[in-house]
């Protein structure tokens, strides 16, 4: 499923929730929705599921106008989940399955794969209220994906989770992208996002203030240092196009990091220290998604 929303606009109040929100999220990956709290993430959230309407604005599923029928193809986990404590964990699952229009038949045969999926099938027959929070969280996420929806959208699906089943759920949902499923996934750990997702948009006081590929992004924001390791224990090179921002000896090696300053290129860096030095090995730092989002949130609240 290919989904675009085109200038989005909600305002509740005196509070103008998203101001002109567009997005385009490509079929068969996952998608990073970004954000600082109160930014307008889950009101967004909700105008795609149709559980509100934008004020303007429009949400297109695969280059066609949203309609009402296409919730049945989405599966929603929202942050605050909605599991009944006195009801038991196989009996609720199939409720939850059957009521996203499954068959009794079909529901018990996804619940089987996805209890064994993920090693809960003894805590079928028990309440819920018995289930630690992350177990909790495996019967949420499972009632979202047992529909088999094109669509799925988690928010803060790791909240509860120990690295075991953290690793657990990523897999499942990768699993899912590789089945051709469309992702959308807000979260506030960045790690995650650049381990799972392809694109992200980052959305800041009901703005989209940064969208693209994640790669090509972190490639954009990049800072200019670069660590080489230089054969030897003496390095004393000084340039005016570049700062030594550390010289570490390890072994019979220097490890530097230096920080290119403006009107030098890449190659042109790395010629001055490769014509000087036997260079074993260098690369470049690139900004990982958090130090995106701080700058970019920062910057934005100047």
């Amino acid at each position: 499923m290919y989904l675009e929303t085109h200038e989005v606009v909600k305002q509740y109040a005196n509070h103008l929730a998203l101001n002109k929100v567009s997005i385009q999220v490509p079929k068969g990956t996952v998608f990073g929705l970004l954000g600082p709290n109160g930014a307008g993430k889950t009101t967004l959230i909700r105008i795609i599921t149709r559980i509100t309407a934008p004020d303007s604005g429009s949400v297109m599923i695969d280059g066609r106008p949203s309609k009402s029928d296409d919730v049945y193809n989405i599966g929603y986990m929202p942050e605050e989940r909605g599991l009944y404590k006195k009801m038991k964990v196989g009996e609720q699952s199939m409720y939850f399955a059957q009521l996203r229009g499954l068959s009794k038949k079909d529901a018990h045969r996804e619940l089987m794969i996805w209890f064994k999926r993920f090693n809960i099938m003894d805590w079928y027959n028990r309440k819920v209220e018995e289930l630690s929070k992350g177990m909790q969280q495996k019967v949420q996420f499972i009632s979202t994906v047992i529909h088999n929806p094109d669509l799925l959208i988690f928010d803060e699906p790791f909240s509860g989770f120990d690295p075991v089943n953290t690793d657990m759920v990523k897999n499942a949902m990768l699993r899912l992208k590789d089945e051709g499923k469309t992702i959308i996934l807000s979260t506030h750990n960045m790690e995650s996002v650049e381990e799972l997702c392809d694109n992200i948009a980052l959305i800041h006081k009901s703005q989209v203030v940064l969208q693209g590929k994640v790669f090509e992004i972190r490639k954009e924001h990049r800072p200019g240092i670069f660590r080489f390791r230089i054969l030897g224990n003496d390095f004393d090179f000084v340039h005016p196009s570049f700062e030594i921002l550390s010289r570490e000896p390890y072994h019979e090696f220097i490890d530097l990091r230096i920080k290119k300053r403006d009107g030098i290129s890449s190659n042109e860096l790395a010629r001055l220290i490769f014509d000087r030095y036997e260079v074993v090995s260098y690369d470049e730092e690139l900004p990982t998604m958090n130090d995106v989002f701080i700058k970019t949130v920062t910057r934005d609240a100047k």
